[in-house]
């Protein structure tokens, strides 16, 4: 009498196998290291751009109005994507996004005190974080995932979310 052995395949969450894909053009230690930095100085500069740009006055919201921003929309689109593919990755994201809103918010406050336009500081911001990140494709060799699928520019922030998540035993 034979026995068959079934092994059941471990099928991968949709959020690992996007991981899978975005490591596959971040293998080298140095790009990876600039990603640390990059990535995040990303996310701050354009949430603080979409930030920036002018909201209309909207009277049903009252005391409100000043709470509301384009940011706003940006902030619950990718919250919700980040959620369709894993609960926790989301909740970290809008810790993280508070965490840069409040620094946003900073901004702000030393523009009116006569500093530097939002817009401006975080343009600068911008484009020097996304020159490192072409740097460091560079030095990877291999062109940046999200020139193959945008979703990627989305991704990115939770990738090196899942590294501190394994870290520290939480599972996403």
């Amino acid at each position: 009498m034979k026995k068959h052995m079934k092994t059941k395949a471990v099928e991968q969450s949709k959020v690992d196998v996007l991981f899978d894909k975005y490591a596959e053009s971040h293998q080298n230690h140095t790009n990876e290291m600039i990603h640390w930095i990059c990535v995040p100085l990303i996310v701050f500069s354009l949430l603080g751009l979409v930030w920036a740009i002018p909201f209309p006055y909207l009277a049903f919201l009252g005391k409100y109005n000043g709470f509301v921003n384009w940011a706003s929309f940006l902030i619950a689109f990718s919250v919700y994507y980040y959620y369709k593919l894993s609960p926790i990755m989301s909740y970290l994201m809008l810790l993280l996004i508070c965490l840069m809103s409040f620094f946003i918010v900073m901004l702000e406050k030393w523009e009116l005190a006569g500093g530097p336009a939002v817009w401006l500081v975080c343009a600068v911001i911008f484009v020097g974080a996304w020159i490192g990140q072409f740097i460091g494709h560079k030095i990877e060799g291999k062109k940046p995932s999200f020139l193959e699928d945008v979703k990627f520019l989305l991704i990115g922030p939770i990738w090196l979310l899942h590294f501190i998540c394994k870290k520290i035993g939480l599972k996403y």
